[in-house]
């Protein structure tokens, strides 16, 4: 497992637990008690560190390797996930993954940034910083969504968008422009979740949603702090200044109502218990679902508008 700087006490104990696992009983030393206390003490010492974890530490679990991203949750999730490529303009860009599948047995449309888990998979998906044809194929499937009326999950995990010369030569702004609007423009449900890192506009352009979910220690910022402390101090090393101003964790965004619900993680974060995440996360979705289940088109469209006109009037007051 990779382990995170602030996670090497608990690492430490995690290691004297398996060590005395390798052992067997002998003379007056129990080892099964002495594995009880030892795991008493890990599970004590991991719920005093997450609960008061700094907007850095935050960053540093969003971005763990090992957390879940987007092809994990939807082999889980959705059932006869069927997925859909190309941007019928340009090409396939595998940062973006959608398609349709049945989740809880009603057909939706997922939608999700896909950062890889390892070497080959992370180049493969480009680190989920996708391209214009990203965009404009999430902007396609979204208008399918609405043509068949099914409704939309988007999951966001993504640093930002893909900053390349090539893909600024073939409309970077404008995709990423045309997917936001057509969150705000569709007649079905649009339910978003940060399930890890939400970058700039490449994170916006699928999470223009009725009802933003947010994971209890995934990110959300206009910037990384890494890009926000080269521009105020011109060196990426004040990245934790940058973190605790930018006001990127679920509690701060749950307070200034930029997204509408933190979801629970496991104790020690979604990499330690990706299956609890996921049934978290499961119950989670279905209660947004249902709440927007049955609203008019045109009243979905309109409180999406207002949705986000309100949080450029409330400010930071």
């Amino acid at each position: 497992m990779h382990i995170l700087e602030f996670e090497k006490p608990i690492a430490e104990l995690e290691g004297k637990i398996e060590e005395l696992r390798h052992l067997s009983d002998g003379g007056d030393v129990n080892i099964a008690d002495e594995v009880s206390k030892l795991q008493a003490k890990v599970d004590k010492l991991l719920r005093s560190t997450y609960a008061k974890l700094t907007p850095w530490q935050k960053t540093q679990v969003a971005r763990h390797p090992e957390r879940p991203h987007t092809l994990a949750y939807i082999s889980t999730l959705i059932e006869d996930f069927t997925p859909l490529a190309g941007d019928r303009a340009f090409a396939e860009d595998e940062a973006i993954i959608g398609g349709l599948g049945r989740f809880r047995a009603a057909s939706v449309m997922i939608i999700g940034h896909e950062k890889g888990h390892d070497t080959e998979t992370r180049l493969k998906h480009n680190f989920g910083m996708a391209k214009p044809e990203g965009y404009r194929k999430a902007k396609r499937l979204m208008e399918m969504a609405d043509h068949f009326q099914v409704p939309i999950i988007t999951l966001v995990d993504t640093a930002g968008a893909y900053p390349g010369v090539d893909a600024e030569a073939r409309g970077q702004a404008e995709a990423i422009a045309r997917s936001i609007e057509t969150c705000l423009n569709v007649r079905v449900p649009l339910v978003s979740v940060i399930i890890g890192e939400g970058g700039s506009g490449g994170a916006i352009a699928l999470a223009t949603g009725n009802t933003v979910l947010m994971l209890e220690h995934a990110i959300y910022s206009v910037i990384s702090p890494e890009g926000c402390a080269s521009i105020l101090w011109r060196s990426a090393e004040n990245a934790k200044d940058a973190a605790e101003q930018l006001r990127l964790t679920a509690q701060d965004l749950h307070k200034l109502s930029i997204i509408d619900s933190v979801v629970p993680e496991p104790m020690g974060g979604a990499h330690r218990n990706p299956d609890l995440m996921m049934q978290t996360l499961s119950m989670a979705l279905d209660s947004a679902l249902r709440d927007l289940s049955g609203l008019d088109g045109g009243v979905l469209r309109a409180r999406r508008r207002e949705k986000f006109l309100e949080m450029g009037r409330a400010g930071l007051s």
